[in-house]
């Protein structure tokens, strides 16, 4: 009889068990004995702060600068440097950058291919010239002797190596001027550059002050190099 009423009793109160939630809060769920429906324990909202939400990547800032700059007509180092570095003054940067090529500031021509730099914390010191000096004149000597001494380093008129081509040239390159140096750096008898005179085996060190017989000598190893295309497309010889 005893046992029959606790049964009863049993029966009658439903049991429990816990569970814990995401919170880890005790949530009290029926039992299967109880024979009641189970309900899911509502999802706590996440507040706002703190979601973790994906940052947006950054975008890249930095300007693209072109590597090199082709001349183009009207163009100066100046004008140039005020396009690339929004800073005219800055065009000491390019000189020096492209001073092997540059021989002087205020010769580039269209077409010419300069390097762009990153432009330094300072900006470097200009040269000292620009330009040429202009070649004094001398003034007339009492005596013409000394003049006469070496006439063929300064009007030139005999035989030069290659012919007709190579009269061509000094015809077309000096007139016979063996000392004329014109404002881009070309000197002598056929305008040599320093890199073309020094590459075809002239002396650095005469380079501006040669006798007409090295500036022939220099020309003929240019010719039996193969080197007419230094002139032929210029001078149309």
């Amino acid at each position: 009889m005893q046992a029959a009423t606790t049964a009863a009793a049993s029966a009658a109160t439903p049991s429990h068990s816990a569970v814990l939630d995401a919170d880890q809060q005790i949530v009290p769920t029926a039992s299967a004995s109880s024979g009641a429906a189970a309900t899911a324990s509502p999802q706590r909202a996440v507040p706002a702060a703190f979601r973790r939400t994906a940052s947006p990547r950054r975008r890249s800032t930095a300007s693209a600068r072109p590597s090199t700059y082709t001349v183009r007509p009207g163009d100066t180092l100046t004008s140039i440097a005020g396009h690339l570095y929004h800073d005219r003054a800055a065009w000491t940067v390019l000189y020096w950058r492209n001073h092997h090529e540059i021989r002087w500031a205020d010769d580039i021509y269209t077409g010419e291919v300069l390097r762009v730099p990153a432009r330094p914390k300072r900006t470097p010191k200009a040269p000292s010239a620009l330009k040429p000096a202009p070649q004094p004149v001398a003034a007339p000597a009492a005596s013409a002797a000394p003049a006469q001494a070496a006439p063929d380093d300064t009007s030139y008129s005999g035989g030069v190596p290659g012919g007709a081509f190579g009269a061509c040239v000094v015809a077309a390159e000096s007139g016979g001027n063996a000392q004329v140096m014109n404002a881009s750096g070309h000197y002598g008898l056929y305008q040599f550059s320093e890199s073309t005179w020094m590459e075809y085996g002239g002396d650095p060190a005469e380079f501006g002050d040669a006798t007409v017989a090295e500036q022939n000598q220099v020309f003929a190893n240019a010719l039996a190099a193969g080197g007419e295309s230094n002139w032929a497309p210029y001078d149309g010889c």
